[in-house]
């Protein structure tokens, strides 16, 4: 049954995020140093004779696995409140250990592009990706210059370890060139915290413009008022941390 995923939050996330691909990364960039073509075929068979093996988690898979978590709050013949799509430069034939990991874990994950090495980020406005999460800088940096959608670069932080199990999906914004323009972020770079001030207090009651994650933030409040629950009991959590002080 095909959905009208307006009210639908849509992630998409590189095949090298969701899941560990160091070791078949490694193996193509240790053999692409002699010969790219033999490069190319040394990691296809690999990917073909562990095609059956289980990939590991990623740095993303935490969050998508919680997010996912949301749609047990989808009501009967509505459109998911969260759909995840796996995007990747794998080939097909080579992406069938991505898929059949996603099948072993059972994740509910029904969409994905193997692009065959070509850029995964003109293929985000095709399946109305609201936000794109990724490994690679340079391909969240072209998302975000683009306009398609939202971009994130997803690394590992010192000593952390995520815990979903509360259920609960927490998401912090910055607030300056991210969520609003940066219009007061260029002041209080290029004038000092005085200019910013005073900026700010002349146009308090002026909207900021919009920044890259405004619409990814409608998109989750949005999903918000999808859930049968108050919002100081819902299992989304927004929260905006800046360096500003709050006045």
């Amino acid at each position: 049954m095909a959905f009208n995923l307006e009210k639908t939050l849509v992630i998409g996330i590189s095949a090298t995020a969701l899941f560990d691909l160091s070791e078949s990364d490694a193996l193509f960039k240790k053999n692409c140093v002699k010969d790219p073509e033999h490069a190319i075929e040394v990691y296809r068979e690999h990917m073909r004779n562990n095609e059956d093996i289980p990939l590991e988690e990623g740095i993303g898979f935490p969050l998508v696995k919680a997010l996912l978590g949301l749609n047990i709050y989808r009501q009967e013949d509505d459109a998911p409140l969260v759909e995840v799509v796996i995007m990747s430069r794998n080939s097909p034939d080579t992406g069938i250990r991505v898929l059949n990991t996603v099948r072993n874990m059972k994740l509910g994950i029904t969409r994905s592009a193997f692009t065959a090495g070509e850029s995964t980020v003109d293929y985000l406005e095709a399946f109305d990706v609201d936000l794109f999460l990724t490994t690679n800088e340079a391909d969240a940096q072209k998302v975000i210059d683009s306009g398609v959608c939202a971009s994130a670069v997803l690394s590992t932080p010192p000593q952390y370890q995520c815990d979903t199990s509360d259920g609960q999906v927490r998401i912090a914004f910055d607030g300056d060139a991210v969520l609003f323009d940066e219009s007061s972020e260029l002041v209080y770079k290029e004038e000092g915290i005085d200019a910013f001030h005073e900026k700010e207090s002349r146009k308090q009651d002026i909207p900021m413009n919009e920044g890259p994650f405004a619409a990814f933030l409608k998109k989750l409040a949005a999903l918000q008022e999808r859930l049968p629950m108050k919002v100081e009991h819902s299992p989304v959590r927004i929260a905006i941390v800046t360096a500003r002080n709050s006045p």
